[in-house]
């Protein structure tokens, strides 16, 4: 009795051992996980500052948006006057046009009318001895003065040039064609108006269909810049956005995993002692039935052949029967425990796979789309320099026609005023001339009637 008694003292101070233990091991796990939530905790608030830095981010750029609308909204007014600069120079271009074509005309009505009227006053006229040299060389030089003068006042190098052929012509003595060679004179002043018109119409038709299209190009480009732009800066949000989530879940998953990995060796330690004290608690009970019985069948019997110490007999009874009940209570507490650890165990265990499952297959889908969206990041900053460089091609481009087109086109009202004087100019040349042959022909008049009165 003495041995099972110590035997059973030994598993009851093991079986506390073990309890302690288990206590021990609880309150590391309750502490590891206490911890745990402490740094998912952390881990949170630190979420939180990042939303809140990305909140800052987010409205930096919506300022920089605005900004780059308000510098848009400059470009596209600058852009409006332009086009209002373009549409004036057009208009005072199709003014200078009709202007030239004035011109032209009265150029070639004065040539016409040389032509058609002079013919026969030349031949007639310079057929004859009888006319004053002196007089058509006088009438000559007032002609090439004042289209000289004509060329200072205007600053024009064209009727200079004219002017000193002009003056060379008027040298020509009897048997020269003056008339003829100011005709060719003034032929090939029309001939160098009509190129000059043809010119500036050939400038302006170019610079209007140039303006057109590059302006028309650089809207597109602008456009195509600021969606690409848009689009690229979406694409990074997201993708760090994801990576973010993905080393969160990683974390997560790391977390979960050597929490199982404890859980794991403390319910194999738990197993274990409980295999190891089960069998011992059931041979330790069974042996203080076995005990119970047979004493209570021995003091039962009536003849015995000494006298029994049945007081004693009682108190050993009632003794082992507190260590049956200590002993049935201990082994039904530790079957209990056993069971709920398992149970819990279990239960924990496939929560984490379900949920070790769902997280890896969100790390496997965020990860299949930041990749695509990195890839996509590739492609949309390539497409986007590719953009911006024909738009920075199309500005430089527009920088030349503005240089060709409008720096140095001479303004309307100064081509006006400078055509209008030079036409004024040419028909007084030409009136003096008309006077110079009709007094030539009234001279002529006069000598022949005085031959025939003679």
């Amino acid at each position: 009795m003495n041995g099972l008694l110590e035997k059973a003292n030994a598993q009851l101070d093991s079986a506390r051992s073990t309890e302690t233990a288990n206590k021990q091991n609880y309150e590391m796990l309750k502490q590891s996980l206490v911890d745990q939530v402490r740094f998912d905790t952390k881990d949170m608030d630190a979420a939180k500052t990042n939303l809140a830095a990305s909140g800052e981010s987010k409205a930096a750029a919506e300022g920089d948006l605005a900004v780059t609308n308000k510098a848009l909204g400059a470009d596209t007014q600058e852009l409006g006057e332009l086009h209002q600069e373009c549409m004036t120079k057009a208009e005072e271009f199709e003014a200078s046009t009709k202007s030239r074509g004035e011109e032209l005309k009265a150029c070639g009505v004065a040539k016409k009318a040389i032509i058609d009227s002079t013919g026969g006053a030349s031949d007639i006229t310079y057929g004859l001895n009888q006319v004053s040299l002196l007089q058509i060389s006088s009438r000559n030089v007032e002609v090439v003065r004042f289209v000289r003068d004509l060329a200072r006042k205007q600053g024009s190098k064209a009727l200079a040039q004219l002017a000193s052929q002009m003056a060379s012509a008027a040298q020509l003595r009897s048997g020269d064609d003056v008339f003829s060679k100011i005709k060719g004179l003034i032929s090939d002043m029309l001939e160098k108006l009509e190129a000059e018109a043809a010119e500036d119409a050939n400038l302006k038709a170019f610079c209007d269909k140039e303006y057109k299209e590059s302006n028309a190009k650089k809207a597109d480009n602008e456009a195509d810049v600021a969606k690409l732009s848009a689009k690229l800066d979406e694409a990074k949000a997201r993708s760090a956005q994801l990576k973010q989530a993905v080393a969160q879940l990683q974390k997560e998953l790391a977390d979960m995993a050597s929490s199982q990995a404890s859980m794991d060796k403390l319910r194999a330690e738990e197993k274990g002692q409980y295999d190891h004290d089960k069998p011992e608690m059931e041979a330790g009970l069974e042996g203080v039935k076995i005990a119970l019985k047979v004493l209570r069948e021995y003091y039962a019997k009536g003849d015995k052949a000494h006298a029994a110490n049945e007081g004693g007999a009682s108190g050993v009874v009632g003794l082992l029967e507190v260590i049956e009940a200590d002993f049935s209570q201990g082994l039904a507490e530790m079957t209990s425990i056993e069971q709920t650890g398992a149970a819990e165990y279990d239960q924990q265990t496939k929560e984490n796979a379900v949920t070790k499952t769902t997280k890896d297959q969100d790390v496997k889908y965020k990860t299949k789309e930041f990749t695509s969206l990195d890839k996509k990041v590739a492609e949309l900053t390539s497409d986007r320099e590719g953009v911006q460089a024909e738009l920075d091609a199309v500005l430089e481009y527009l920088k030349k026609l503005d240089d060709q087109c409008i720096s140095k086109v001479e303004s309307y009202a100064e081509r006006k005023d400078r055509r209008e004087a030079e036409l004024a100019g040419l028909k007084e040349a030409l009136e003096i001339l008309s006077g110079e042959s009709m007094l030539l022909q009234r001279g002529t008049v006069r000598k022949l009637r005085g031959v025939r009165a003679h």
